[in-house]
């Protein structure tokens, strides 16, 4: 693809901060070797996962590749006898899923290279530094003056971008940093705007940012050319590393921790903050701070990459707070991860987690009054402080800056206009993140209650009572029908009562005898007495009688007032 050509149709603009997600669903033997198949996820979606499968030679490979971090990495050793046994291969998958988790885990490994085309073959094929060569070889075409001394390979993080070392020809001892990158997936800007926005950067003067020298795009990348400092960024001062090496070696496994001084502190964080008061107030989107995207002019700090938000590339620090739904807005974004810089610049190193929840020892409690409102899980509740409510703290507030420059960033209200719009849909893109994220946080944590043992007795316990309840209703309402059916049959059957034939009284022995015929009709000539004869008594009375006087004398039942009764057991056993 020639510098400035129109991408295909269709292109996926894929956010390469997404983490990847790994597990090791099975594995099988084949004659020589084991393949391991991976369930590989990105993102929270289920739907976006595939598999993939390696061999235990694959691993191998990967972690040779990784060992330029200096980390050491849990990857099970070799084992050339009986490396084929079924427990080997069971314990040598525990071993290479603990692996995995560890890479993908790790905030610096999980976004190289390396580590994406081995989890995503299919998205990571493209070999983008011959690409980036391709487009600097067709922009030198037109523009002869400027020169390659040699391509500055891995010493950024980001996939799709790729650094040269650049000379003016008629200059040859000044040496420039060209960097090339092609659009993310926070693009929003037109290609017309996205060109002319580009081309401003260069007309930009403020003592807090890195002086472009030349800058281009279309919308198919971009290429900026600046001054190549041999101090270095922020982050090669805090980590004592050399600029020109590669990321995984400089910023990994760091061989001495130690933060800055005091005095530095403030006077890089106050620097630091104005130049994002400023950024704010102008309405142009930032949202790329880290201690790598700071660059070191004696004792001064200037912020690089300016060009990142228009191009729609994704932030270092968006896998830490796209979890958090109150930092929502650039300007939050921004004070978010000033609020990581700070930490490197006191500690020397990244905090471990995020949200802190205890700082370490610092140089003052100021320091960590700054932390304390940006790091720990209230503030992440609450939402993030304003640049210029931190400009008020005692940090910051006592610091005297003596750059003079007045600063000149002339944009045209159309442009911003346009910037406004684009920094809403970037929001708007990561609120929709922030939700997806929030909903399956709630339903991994109802999952995991769910599951967990304790809940599982809890289940079995109410299952238990409700199960003894329903045994005791049915009894009762068994005992209820027996009771009603024996009052309602013994109404039934006793015969009429009348003054010529008196019911006899009713004997323990009445059971077994059979039931006397029913009596003869009376005759129908009555004496005087028929009209005292009652009529037919309705059953109904008698049944609640009987249910009442059962009822009275189960209220009325004393304990006392039983007798006490002998009984012989003869159930034990009689040894004669």
């Amino acid at each position: 693809m020639a510098f400035m050509e129109k991408p295909p149709a269709g292109k996926v603009l894929l956010d390469d901060t997404v983490p990847l997600t790994a597990q090791i669903e099975a594995s099988q033997s084949l004659h020589s070797h084991t393949e391991y198949i991976i369930r590989v996820q990105r993102g929270v979606s289920a739907e976006n996962s595939w598999q993939i499968v390696r061999r235990y030679s694959d691993f191998d490979l990967l972690n040779n590749s990784l060992q330029i971090s200096t980390l050491s990495l849990p990857l099970p050793p070799k084992k050339l006898i009986g490396n084929m046994e079924r427990e080997f291969i069971a314990e040598r998958q525990k071993g290479l899923q603990a692996y995995l988790d560890v890479i993908t885990t790790h905030h610096i490994l999980s976004n190289c290279e390396l580590v994406k085309k081995f989890l995503d073959p299919n998205s990571y094929s493209v070999n983008y530094t011959e690409i980036a060569l391709q487009h600097v070889s067709m922009f030198f075409r037109s523009e002869p003056k400027w020169e390659v001394v040699e391509p500055l390979k891995d010493i950024g993080w980001r996939i799709r971008k790729k650094y040269f070392l650049m000379k003016i020809k008629n200059q040859p001892k000044e040496r420039l940093m060209l960097s090339w990158a092609d659009p993310g997936p926070d693009k929003y800007l037109s290609d017309k705007d996205l060109q002319y926005a580009v081309k401003l950067l260069s007309s930009c003067s403020h003592p807090y940012i890195y002086k472009i020298t030349f800058a281009t795009a279309n919308e198919s990348s971009a290429l900026v050319i600046r001054p190549f400092s041999e101090k270095g960024t922020l982050k090669d001062l805090i980590y004592k590393a050399k600029p020109k090496d590669p990321f995984l070696k400089k910023y990994c496994n760091p061989k001495k921790i130690q933060g800055l001084e005091l005095q530095q502190i403030k006077t890089y964080g106050r620097q630091i903050l104005e130049v994002l008061k400023f950024l704010h107030e102008k309405g142009f989107p930032y949202g790329h701070l880290h201690s790598a995207n700071v660059m070191l002019d004696g004792d001064t700090c200037k912020l690089l990459d300016l060009e990142n938000s228009l191009l729609g590339l994704p932030s270092f620090y968006r896998s830490y707070f796209s979890q958090f739904r109150k930092i929502n807005t650039l300007e939050g974004v921004d004070v978010h991860c000033f609020g990581h810089l700070l930490y490197e610049m006191t500690y020397g190193r990244p905090p471990d987690t995020i949200p802190v929840d205890s700082f370490p020892p610092a140089p003052s409690v100021f320091v960590v009054s700054v932390l304390e409102s940006i790091l720990t899980c209230e503030a992440m509740k609450n939402g993030m402080p304003t640049v210029s409510r931190l400009l008020q703290m005692p940090l910051f507030s006592d610091v005297l800056l003596t750059n003079s420059e007045k600063p000149q960033f002339k944009i045209p209200t159309k442009l911003k206009e346009a910037l406004k719009t684009s920094k809403e849909c970037i929001e708007k893109r990561l609120t929709e993140e922030q939700k997806l994220i929030h909903q399956h946080r709630r339903l991994t944590r109802a999952q995991s209650h769910h599951g967990s043992e304790e809940e599982k007795k809890k289940r079995k316990i109410l299952a238990r009572k409700k199960s003894k309840r329903s045994a005791y209703e049915s009894g009762e309402e068994h005992s209820a029908k027996y009771s009603n059916s024996n009052n309602s049959g013994s109404g039934a059957s006793s015969p009429l009562t009348s003054p010529s034939s008196p019911t006899p009284p009713s004997t323990a022995g009445a059971s077994s005898i059979p039931p006397a015929p029913p009596p003869p009709p009376l005759p129908p000539a009555a004496p005087p007495l028929s009209t005292e004869v009652p009529m037919q008594p309705n059953p109904q009375p008698d049944v609640s009688a009987s249910r009442g006087a059962l009822l009275s004398s189960i209220q009325n039942f004393q304990k006392g007032t039983l007798k006490k009764t002998q009984t012989c057991d003869y159930s034990a056993p009689r040894i004669s």
